[in-house]
């Protein structure tokens, strides 16, 4: 039994994908994810528009609290490297009805993270060519919106064509995608750092936030923190690629923490510098339009729209690696019989080794998801600030099961692997923070605030309260279907069984 294969087998698996993808594949399929260029430039008005240029403090907090979370799941990668880890990693630390719903949560947020990713090109392509804005002149009531669903759609076709066609292929775009950013980021951050027209103390500018706010300016930090906590999440995806990767029990670890942290230094100081270099930071644009007006306006229209192509193929990678958890989040439920039509969706393609039907159906429903947009928009930006929500759950159906067995002496329990990542006695202090972080971050990010799920007429109390509801709907009404339908028949499939389980 091969090093690799070991999580697999007592796991009850067998090995079916190919071990194809080394260090940086890995570590690229996190950053990716989380995508430095993608998440700022995508949610920098909000949380400037919230909490003004003091809001960049939510950065760091929240890298501190999903550090907690991503300390944990290294240690959990270094234990169970398979893919879907978030529903596996539940079913080893709890039970199967918890897995499901952690499994059920993580899929839903990830396709719905799909379709509100691929939006982003509306965003960054329009403001480097008009050529882009297929509808219109983008002034129009529904010029944007149909646009969005346009630019987004044939996005999710190149991705899930990427996807069926070869995990390689796929790693091999996705990194090269991964290095253009990382090299665009720091030389964004030089260029922003040399053009700075006022010092650091800026971020100390709450800009008359407060106001208004029961609790004051903490109450505005609260609503602009969401852009923060809207990008730094997905890290868990390198350890999801687990079983196509060489060597994971060392590689995943490195690459959840590696993930987090660049995205940390470069995404914080990109923020930094842009406060400190846009020429008016009353600017109203910077609410609106965010940092790519802030990069048009500080670098000019010609090394600013270089950097806006980095954006956009920040946001082409991001949807390659978001498609990929999706789907390996769905073939891995579906290789234990639970979801429907289990046989068909956790079927490798014997000569491509992927998983070509998750691939096509993930893509199919993000389309779908996407053409919402057109009509409501404040509905569709309800649904993707759940998909986040769910996310956070899922984490804490994680997160929570493992700090009982911590509690209760079951972690890391007999047979944990040597030499891999251990926290040692750091890890109920770190397990603990983890989940205190993880609740009070879910709750902020629910909180029926209207500026967040109702911010333009026509206001309804339903969409205000939309993240309970619809977090109600999605893991009751899922649970149901599991618990009266499904529950009865999960169990490994055979053909994916390893042998003499």
């Amino acid at each position: 039994m091969s090093e690799d294969g070991h999580g697999l087998r007592e796991l009850g698996y067998k090995q079916e994908f190919e071990r194809t993808l080394g260090t940086f594949h890995t570590f690229a399929a996190g950053i990716s994810y989380i995508s430095i260029l993608t998440g700022t430039f995508q949610m920098f008005y909000f949380g400037f528009g919230m909490g003004g240029p003091a809001n960049w403090w939510s950065w760091p907090m929240v890298f501190v609290g999903q550090l907690m979370v991503a300390l944990s799941f290294a240690e959990l990668s270094a234990r169970y490297p398979v893919a879907g880890s978030i529903y596996n990693w539940s079913k080893r630390l709890g039970n199967p009805h918890v897995a499901w719903l952690a499994g059920w949560m993580m899929l839903v947020a990830s396709i719905v993270t799909v379709g509100s990713v691929a939006l982003a090109y509306q965003i960054t392509l329009p403001q480097i060519s008009s050529v882009f804005q297929f509808v219109g002149d983008g002034t129009g009531e529904y010029d944007a919106p149909v646009n969005a669903v346009i630019l987004g759609s044939v996005l999710i076709l190149f991705s899930t064509l990427v996807n069926a066609w070869s995990t390689k292929l796929m790693a091999r775009i996705n990194s090269a995608g991964v290095f253009i950013e990382l090299v665009a980021a720091v030389l964004l951050v030089v260029l922003l750092a040399v053009s700075a027209v006022r010092g650091p103390s800026v971020v100390l500018d709450t800009a008359g936030k407060g106001s208004g706010h029961d609790l004051g300016y903490f109450g505005a930090f609260l609503v602009g923190s969401l852009a923060s906590a809207y990008v730094m999440y997905g890290f868990d995806t390198a350890s999801s690629l687990g079983e196509e990767t060489v060597d994971p029990r060392r590689n995943a670890p490195k690459a959840i923490l590696r993930a987090l942290v660049a995205s940390f230094v470069l995404g914080g100081l990109i923020l930094l510098f842009a406060l400190m270099s846009v020429r008016n930071i009353n600017a109203p644009e910077l609410s609106s339009v965010g940092l790519q007006y802030v990069v048009l306006d500080v670098l000019g229209p010609v090394v600013g729209k270089i950097f806006l192509v980095a954006v956009a193929i920040a946001v082409t990678v991001c949807i390659l690696a978001v498609h990929t958890a999706a789907i390996r989040m769905m073939f891995a439920m579906a290789r234990d019989n639970n979801l429907p039509a289990g046989s068909l969706l956790a079927k490798v393609h014997g000569k491509q080794k992927t998983p070509v039907v998750p691939a096509v159906v993930v893509g199919l429903i993000a389309v779908l998801l996407l053409v919402v947009n057109i009509g409501q928009p404040q509905i569709f930006q309800m649904v993707t600030s759940i998909g986040v929500i769910l996310i956070y759950v899922a984490y804490l159906l994680v997160t929570v099961p493992m700090l009982i067995a911590r509690l209760r002496g079951r972690w890391p329990g007999e047979g944990a692997p040597s030499g891999g990542f251990s926290l040692g006695r750091f890890g109920l202090p770190v397990n603990i923070l983890g989940v205190l972080w993880g609740a009070g971050m879910a709750l902020n990010l629910a909180w029926p605030r209207s500026e967040v799920y109702n911010p333009t007429p026509p206001y309804h109390w339903y969409l205000q309260w939309g993240a309970f509801l619809v977090v109600g709907v999605v893991g009751l009404g899922g649970f149901a279907y599991y618990w009266f339908v499904l529950r009865h028949k999960t169990g490994v499939l055979a053909e994916h069984a390893a042998d003499g389980s």
